[in-house]
């Protein structure tokens, strides 16, 4: 996974590039009517139900858009909120106020759902061994944003990008000319390279499950796409030789089916790529 470094660094680039995108040379509608030395205050509201999220990235919005803006915050990530609670207050530059108002809204809108949703699986799982994880399904150039949400709402992350880990799907071990192929092409590249990623493989059937096992070094096997009877078969032959995750249009109808049958982490792509904004309001005082 990326470092803490990396990834603080990939909230930089969204906040300058939405500011920018925003923004331009002037927020003409405040500048045209409000005085630079107005003072004012205002209050992010919820006016629906779910889990919040979003609320340290709010604070690095205002921070960058003007240091001198101060936030009261009420209610931290991670907390459930309904309609008619107060999240935080802002205080400062009205103008400033403004020019942040909407990065801050349509963050917090989308995490904010992402969280709620992915609160909703993990409750979904409660009492079972097993974990779900976000994938790379996410808004181009928002990624950090939607998978911090993940982790607000209880998920974990999976690999953050194409550099961070390695994972060899199907398109992978047919170019490639076959899963042994693949992984031992894999192993020689990172040797090559210096790098000490880790190897997940993708099986599709139960003979690719065996095929896997046959190499050593592989994390992580990607069960795409199994039935629960598959799933069961799978999880017990693999044993504790690596870990297990099963993917392929898993739902909250099945994903408790899956869980049990014994697999370490579920991934949905749906907690990041079909969700519904949570309706949020900044509202001066």
């Amino acid at each position: 996974m990326i470092s803490e470094e990396q990834f603080q660094n990939e909230l930089d680039l969204i906040i300058a590039n939405a500011v920018r995108e925003d923004v331009g040379d002037g927020d003409h509608s405040s500048l045209a009517c409000i005085p630079e030395s107005a003072q004012g205050k205002a209050k992010l509201l919820v006016k629906d139900e779910g889990v919040i999220a979003g609320v340290a990235f709010a604070k690095q919005v205002f921070s960058y858009v003007d240091p001198k803006l101060k936030m009261e915050v009420l209610v931290k990530d991670g907390a459930p909120v309904k309609f008619g609670d107060i999240v935080f207050y802002v205080e400062g530059s009205s103008q400033s106020i403004l020019k942040a108002e909407r990065l801050v809204l349509n963050a917090m809108q989308r995490m904010s759902a992402i969280a709620t949703k992915t609160k909703s699986f993990v409750s979904l799982l409660d009492g079972t061994n097993t974990k779900i994880l976000d994938t790379r399904k996410t808004t181009p150039g928002i990624r950090a944003l939607e998978k911090w949400a993940v982790k607000i709402g209880g998920g974990e992350n999976h690999r953050f990008a194409l550099y961070d880990m390695i994972m060899l799907k199907d398109n992978h071990i047919d170019f490639a000319g076959g899963i042994t192929k693949a992984i031992q092409k894999t192993q020689d590249y990172l040797k090559e390279k210096g790098k000490n990623l880790k190897i997940i493989v993708e099986a599709r059937n139960l003979e690719e499950v065996d095929e896997i096992l046959k190499s050593d070094g592989v994390y992580r096997i990607l069960l795409d796409n199994f039935d629960y009877e598959q799933t069961r078969e799978a999880v017990q032959r693999i044993g504790e030789k690596c870990l297990t995750e099963s993917s392929g249009g898993i739902t909250e109808d099945t994903i408790r089916k899956y869980a049990e049958c014994g697999v370490d982490y579920i991934s949905s792509g749906a907690l990041t790529h079909s969700v519904y904004n949570m309706d949020l309001s900044l509202k001066a005082v």
